[in-house]
Order: C-alpha cells, then sequence, then structure tokens
C-alpha cells in the first residue's frame, strides 16, 4: 500500500496543542493576551514534536475495534500479545528483546522521568545532562528539588555533534553524581550514537557506577541506511540501567500516553511499580490496542515515513545552502527535527521564536530557555509534515531572515 504523506489534515478543533497551546507553550502567554500580525490558522507551525501526518490506518482499525467491544474499563497489559509483538519489533529492528518481568509502563516517557528521578537522587545529588537536551531533562530535576550537571555536547565545523569524552569522565567523578540521562537518538541534535560512542559512555558509566536512564523514544525514526543500537545491548549485564521506549513518537499518537520503562533493577522496579501504581498502572485500553497495531503491523508505514522524511531534510540543506549559505545544516541521523544555527543571521535577535512568530509567521522553538543550556541562537524545526507546508514555512524563514540582515 502506498500512504499519502502530502494529504494536508485540519487539527482545528481538535483540542490539539500543536494549534491551540502555542501561545502558551512557547511565549509563557496563558491568558491569550499576546498579539500577532498573524492570525493563528495563518502560522506554519514547526514547533512541537508531533506530526502532521495521518496516523497508520492499522493503528486507526486497531482503535476502533477495540471500541467496538463497547467497554472501556479499567486496564492493565494483561494479555500476551502486547509483550510479543513489542519484543518481535525490538528483535527485527534492533536483534534485541526485553524480559517480560522487567517492562513496566508509564503514561509517558515524561511521567516515568519525574517519578524515575524522585526515586533514584537524594536532594543532594546530581543527574548529569547532556546539553543541549530537550527541556523534559530538566523539569523533572528542578521540579522534584534535585540538581544537574550540564555536560555540553560539541558541534564540529561540518556541523557534526560530539561527545566531550573527558568532561563527561569529570563529571561522573563527581562524588555527588549520581545519574546519567541518556538520550539516543539525541534529542534536539538528532545525532545516533556509534558503538564506539556508546561503549565509552557505557563504560564511564560502570566505573563510575552511576544510574542511566537512556530515553530512546526516537529510535525508530531513522534515516534511511542509519542503524539503532540500544542501550541495553552495549550493557546487557548492568542492572543499572533503565530504558525507556515508545511507538508512540514514530507512529504519531503521542496522545495516547502509553510508554515502556525497562528496569532491571528488581528492587528499584518495585519501588516505581508502587509510586506509580495510582495512575500510570492503569492504561487506556485503546492505547494498548493502538501500540499493538503499531509493533504488528506499522513496519512498512514506517519505512515509507522515513523515506519521505528523508526528502523533507534534503529540502531544508538545500534550501539552506542556496538561500543562507552562513548557515552550516548536517541533516541528523534520526528525528523528525532540524536543529539549525541562526547564530550567523540572527546573533542580535534575543529571541529567535518570537521574531519567528512576528516576522514570518512560523512557529517554532529553540534557545536555552527551551533546550536548557549550549542552545543559545539554535532553532529547533519539526519537518513532520507535508513537503508544500515544509517548503511555504522554509520561505518564510528565508524572506525574514533576509530582510533583518539586509539581503537582497
Amino acid at each position: 500500500m502506498q500512504y499519502d504523506f502530502d494529504e494536508v489534515v485540519n487539527r482545528y478543533h481538535t483540542n490539539a496543542l500543536n494549534t491551540d497551546g502555542f501561545r502558551g507553550y512557547i511565549f509563557h502567554d496563558f491568558e491569550g493576551k499576546k498579539k500577532f500580525p498573524f492570525k493563528d490558522d495563518e502560522f506554519v507551525r514547526m514547533w512541537v514534536a508531533d506530526m502532521e501526518f495521518a496516523m497508520c490506518p492499522d493503528i486507526i482499525q486497531a482503535i476502533k475495534d477495540r471500541a467496538d467491544k463497547r467497554i472501556i474499563g479499567y486496564s492493565q497489559v494483561f494479555e500476551p500479545d502486547f509483550y510479543q509483538v513489542y519484543n518481535a519489533w525490538n528483535q527485527k529492528m534492533y536483534g534485541w528483546t526485553y524480559p517480560k518481568e522487567q517492562i513496566c509502563f508509564s503514561l509517558g516517557i515524561i511521567p516515568a522521568l519525574y517519578e524515575l528521578v524522585d526515586l533514584l537522587l537524594s536532594d543532594h545529588e546530581y543527574a548529569i545532562v547532556n546539553t543541549p537536551a530537550y527541556g523534559y531533562f530538566q523539569h523533572p530535576i528542578d521540579y522534584k528539588h534535585k540538581h544537574a550537571i550540564h555536560n555540553k555536547l560539541v558541534r564540529d565545523e561540518e556541523g557534526n555533534w560530539h561527545l566531550d569524552f573527558d568532561a563527561l569522565e569529570r563529571d561522573a567523578s563527581n562524588s555527588f553524581a549520581k545519574l546519567l540521562i541518556w538520550c539516543n537518538p539525541q534529542n534536539p541534535t538528532g545525532h545516533v550514537w556509534t558503538e564506539e560512542e556508546l561503549k565509552k559512555v557505557a563504560d564511564i558509566v560502570k566505573r563510575h557506577n552511576l544510574w542511566i536512564i537512556s530515553d530512546e523514544i526516537h529510535c525508530d525514526l531513522l534515516r534511511q541506511g542509519v542503524k539503532h543500537i540500544p542501550m541495553a545491548k552495549i550493557m546487557p549485564d548492568y542492572d543499572k540501567l533503565i530504558v525507556c521506549t515508545s511507538a508512540s513518537k514514530a507512529f504519531n499518537m503521542a496522545g495516547m500516553m502509553f510508554a515502556e520503562i525497562i528496569i532491571r533493577d528488581p528492587q528499584l522496579r518495585k519501588l516505581y511499580i508502587a509510586s506509580t501504581d495510582t495512575y500510570a498502572m492503569n492504561l487506556n485500553p485503546l492505547s494498548i490496542a493502538a501500540h499493538t497495531a503499531a509493533y504488528e503491523k506499522g513496519g512498512e508505514w514506517l519505512d515509507q515515513l522515513r523515506t519521505y522524511l528523508d526528502g523533507n531534510f534534503r529540502l531544508v540543506k538545500d534550501t539552506f545552502a542556496r538561500e543562507l549559505p552562513k548557515i552550516v545544516f548536517q541533516i541528523p541521523e534520526a528525528t523528525y527535527l532540524a536543529w539549525v544555527d541562526m547564530k550567523p543571521y540572527l546573533a542580535d535577535v534575543e529571541n529567535i521564536p518570537d521574531f519567528m512568530a512576528n516576522k514570518a509567521g512560523v512557529l517554532l522553538e529553540g534557545g536555552d530557555s527551551l533546550f536548557v543550556d549550549n542552545a543559545n541562537g539554535y532553532i529547533r524545526l519539526n519537518l513532520a509534515m507535508p513537503r508544500a507546508t515544509v517548503q511555504k514555512g522554509l520561505d518564510r524563514i528565508v524572506k525574514a531572515v533576509k530582510e533583518h540582515a539586509g539581503i537582497r
């Protein structure tokens, strides 16, 4: 079956954060007082990390079939089907499986991070976070009144991102460091860590007896030809590893609120289940059906999606090279998010998301306020949308930047 990723799906009047929540999320304007020269439905929305594509039809059908059972009561994953298709997917894609008894669940990776940070860190202990970082790697640390060490990633002249292993070694040797919050593929840079890099990180983690939470939610969103290696495969016998996965990102169903949290350590697993029992252990039955269908029947849809996204990334790279050549941009190995350094043209702009909303009519995220640290001057563009929409957003961005920089 050929899937149509050029279709424009109308998301208005669906209570979507993407269409209705940007004021509060990006601009902290929760009362709707901020004025723009564009109407809300005139913006090109390249911000929050969900897709403008319709879900895989097999997933939609699975949700309908489950609803046809006519009772949506309290639910957990009791049937073996989910575990079987989840591990079949992992085996096929990554050559790895997870023991059933280690697989816990959550309403999402973010809620799990809030619980795990609280369970793993005392008030005086630190979590190490590689930056730039997705904001919700920092938010649980702040909310739970814990502490963070920011380990800055380094970008080379070609635009590729690397880990400073010497700095990570120093941070890990801090007597108060207890946890590494790891992300592979990395958000927002989109870097897929190589086997060599993963082994070096694993050695540092083991040498300093750290806990490690490996968020691998973007692992299915690879460029064609790129391979993801689960951290569990690199550290097969390390009990202090927690792995977080979900089909929600790759199959565009973040609103279903479902994630797999693999916890090896029996004591931590017991504590996690006890701490989440009041809400996260009762799962949406439609979500269980949707994720089961994604892992069992979504492979061809995902493969076509990845090819389409590759084309969107080539469009971005070619456009910047032609129109704004001072921007050094490398297509990331994964995700549908482009991480772009705008400082060559907008170094004097303090708030680039505000600039783009007002001058270009494009909603996007960026900067240290949204990506923790080491993100000044960068924007993150969501490219998971029809190519015509990406082109429209790029045209607006280029025009606004050229006008600001005085380029004809």
